[in-house]
């Protein structure tokens, strides 16, 4: 049986949570077109939808809020924000902005042009539909084993170096503005990335002269499996281990709703002084002047406070020790999932749980809607829904590698008593899951479809 982690902290707030009938549950389902980004939050039980912007504040941040500073330009609040970034990150400029989407968007307006390529070890969904919206292709080159649910490899989010090298010199320097890598490695079950594989890419991306940005959402639980899992790590603290990441990269992007642990904010990080200033008029013209970008300061107090928990050892050893109890809890029932655990969500294997739903009648759509009515959990999924796109020179759909049910974590949130209630569903859907069918689109947008698609069972 997995180990849980007693909670470092204790609640003094509550938020009370209801479970609806089955039969109210199945009509809130249909009303929302089976997508569960369409169901009130009143209507759900236990909400995994995603991590971002979701976590409970503690007091220290509360509190922060209120001394914040709402000026219009250099607020106190910009400038207890900026210290924390200067003390962490460590890069010579950056703009605050309202999330990381915003951030992905200013990069990509200022630097990215029509055909050229972004590789990575694998975009998320935001930043793969932004640079798709530019007229980029964004680029997987993440290790093989990302691929193979079952194969327990302690780096499993590192990037390919080879192929790396290889799509480099295939595709020209030329035609490649910047080069990403995601920490953790969301898209491909939240693993993790290696100093070792950092090193190495930064190194590739500076012998062809192409900025490296780093991805950051969740620097600090990346930073954390280093010092469990790196030889020479495990004596450096959070903090020095996150300097000497993001000394490897000429920038980066974070949503602050992640490992800021707060309910909105994020920023666009950078050396260079040129990419600073186009960066700040696309600021002003997008999301408000340089020293608020978008947010209240009592936001940026927030996100302050919130950077510095992120990195506290207790906290870390709780949030992946929840993850991992969770994961190895689904296992021994027999759900299938991406192995080892990350540390911010669980994710299912939905098709090979529901191996006779093809990827095009989605098996892990068939997988949330079952969790949901099953349940009353929402969980979101992250297969040929949100991945497969059609190719811009074949027209033909490429479908993932993967149909995943992202089972995200908020921090702070949910206690072991929840973990237990969502093995008890999963067991219920296990015994049944021959019974489950797949669903076909109603109505889809051009990019970024699981946001706002609308689906019918078959």
């Amino acid at each position: 049986m997995a180990q849980y982690v007693p909670e470092p902290f204790r609640i003094k707030m509550v938020e009370p949570i209801r479970l609806i009938s089955r039969a109210e549950r199945e009509a809130a389902l249909k009303e929302a077109g089976y997508n569960v980004f369409g169901l009130r939050s009143d209507d759900i039980y236990i909400d995994l939808l995603t991590d971002s912007g979701t976590s409970a504040m503690s007091q220290a941040q509360w509190a922060a809020m209120i001394e914040g500073d709402e000026a219009y330009a250099g607020a106190r609040s910009y400038h207890r924000f900026k210290a924390v970034m200067d003390e962490i990150f460590g890069f010579k400029h950056f703009v605050p902005t309202h999330q990381g989407r915003a951030a992905e968007n200013i990069l990509a307006a200022i630097m990215l042009k029509d055909g050229q390529y972004i590789p990575s070890n694998m975009h998320f969904d935001t930043t793969e539909g932004i640079i798709r919206a530019k007229g980029g292709r964004p680029t997987n080159l993440v290790r093989a084993e990302a691929f193979q649910p079952k194969e327990r490899v302690e780096f499993k989010g590192n990037m390919d170096l080879a192929k790396l090298d290889a799509f480099i010199e295939e595709k020209g320097p030329e035609n490649i503005p910047f080069g990403m890598i995601t920490v953790t490695n969301n898209a491909g079950g939240g693993q993790p990335v290696s100093m070792e594989n950092l090193k190495a890419v930064s190194k590739v991306y500076r012998k062809y002269n192409i900025p490296f940005i780093i991805d950051a959402c969740r620097f600090a639980e990346n930073a954390y499996f280093i010092k469990l899992r790196e030889p020479g790590y495990e004596n450096k603290t959070i903090l020095e281990i996150v300097q000497e990441m993001f000394s490897l990269a000429d920038g980066a992007t974070m949503s602050a709703k992640k490992d800021g642990i707060a309910n909105i904010g994020g920023f666009l990080a950078m050396n260079d002084e040129d990419f600073y200033n186009q960066a700040r008029n696309e600021l002003i013209l997008r999301e408000g002047f340089p020293t608020y970008g978008g947010m209240a300061g009592r936001d940026l107090d927030a996100i302050a406070v919130g950077f510095k928990e992120a990195m506290e050892e207790p906290y870390l050893e709780y949030r992946l020790a929840q993850t991992t109890y969770l994961g190895e809890s689904l296992l021994e029932i027999g759900v299938p999932i991406i192995e080892p655990p990350g540390a911010h969500a669980i994710y299912i294997d939905a098709g090979q749980l529901l191996p006779h739903i093809p990827n095009t009648e989605f098996p892990g759509l068939a997988l949330s809607s079952a969790m949901y009515i099953e349940g009353g959990i929402r969980a979101v999924e992250l297969g040929s829904v949100a991945f497969a796109y059609q190719d811009p020179d074949s027209g033909e759909w490429v479908h993932p590698a993967l149909e995943m049910v992202r089972m995200a974590i908020p921090r702070r949130v949910y206690t072991q008593s929840h973990m237990d209630y969502i093995v008890d569903t999963l067991r219920k859907i296990v015994e049944n899951a021959d019974q489950f069918k797949g669903f076909s689109i109603t109505y889809q947008p051009k990019l970024m479809r699981h946001f706002t698609a609308q689906f019918k069972p078959l």
